[in-house]
């Protein structure tokens, strides 16, 4: 089987990828005014991070640590 190969100039931006989970797959599936922004009236399903992914070499954007996930806004993990 052949190795695949990623073209670094092909690779997302950390805010092109935050955007792709969020924002845009609420308004991809049409549920923008629900979901994909914390706001005020929004579903509330978030993770708080040890780290922040905009300051983190991208090789090691892998081994960031979750501390807490929240899902509706109520914590479901804490470390």
């Amino acid at each position: 089987m052949a190795k695949e190969h990623f073209l670094p100039e092909q690779a997302l931006s950390v805010e092109e990828a935050i955007k792709s989970y969020t924002i845009m797959g609420a308004y991809g599936s049409f549920e923008e005014k629900t979901k994909g922004s914390i706001e005020i009236g929004k579903v509330c399903d978030f993770v708080v991070l040890g780290q922040n992914p905009f300051e983190v070499e991208k090789d090691k954007l892998k081994d960031i640590e979750i501390l807490a996930t929240y899902l509706d806004g109520k914590c479901v993990f804490k470390k």
